[in-house]
């Protein structure tokens, strides 16, 4: 913990003059993954997607100081990896102690649930989940604000032979999600929609990994367990 402590400070040091930029780099990174419209040869589905888009580039655009600075912090802490930790489960942990050593209360949280499928539930299995859980304390009798933060966001929406408007929609999403339970749940509940009219436009079965429900227990399930790092 030593070493890790000494490498922690002259990554602070060295970073010094980037964190004064802090703020507008975390603005034009949100800017950079903002959507652009895409145009779709049917009206109906061109409204459609429009409507998704601009809904979709209103979540986002709509952020916290808080969302700034852990996202920024959390930014950082990447650019300091080495190229042969980019396994995701190596970034979450080096990202949750870089949070801890900076003073956040920040812990792992790993999900997990049971999906049962087919007409009379007679198929099961089991998911789980890995992200990092940020509580931000403001003044002294303030609830605490609670941030997730997922460092492979986007891939979780991908899909298979997705049609173009929803490879616009999905390509949209910021590889880093920073941000509360509220503002996930509104991403969950424009892509899902989008992803289940992807599969029936490309005529393929909607599995329920892709439902909301399903989407939802990832990161909002109950069954919630926190580890510190």
């Amino acid at each position: 913990m030593v070493s890790l402590s000494l490498q922690l400070e002259t990554r602070k040091r060295m970073c010094c003059p980037q964190e004064q930029n802090l703020s507008q780099m975390v603005r034009d990174f949100i800017e950079s993954e903002s959507p652009t419209i895409f145009r779709s040869s049917s009206e109906s589905l061109q409204v459609h997607h429009e409507s998704a888009s601009l809904s979709l580039q209103e979540i986002l655009e709509n952020v916290t100081d808080a969302e700034i600075e852990v996202l920024g912090k959390v930014m950082l802490y990447l650019d300091d990896t080495e190229p042969m930790d980019q396994k995701p489960e190596n970034l979450r942990k080096w990202v949750g102690l870089n949070l801890k050593i900076d003073s956040y209360e920040a812990s792992l949280c790993k999900t997990s649930w049971v999906t049962t499928f087919g007409r009379r539930a007679v198929f099961e299995f089991t998911g789980d989940y890995e992200y990092i859980d940020v509580m931000i304390h403001g003044d002294v009798g303030d609830e605490p604000t609670r941030l997730i933060v997922d460092i492979d966001f986007r891939s979780q929406f991908e899909l298979a032979r997705p049609t173009p408007t929803y490879t616009e929609l999905s390509n949209s999403l910021p590889p880093i999600f920073v941000g509360t339970d509220e503002k996930l749940n509104k991403l969950i509940c424009l892509l899902c929609p989008a992803a289940e009219q992807s599969l029936k436009e490309r005529e393929l079965h909607i599995p329920p990994w892709r439902k909301a429900s399903y989407m939802h227990s990832k990161w909002l399930s109950q069954n919630c367990k926190k580890v510190p790092f």
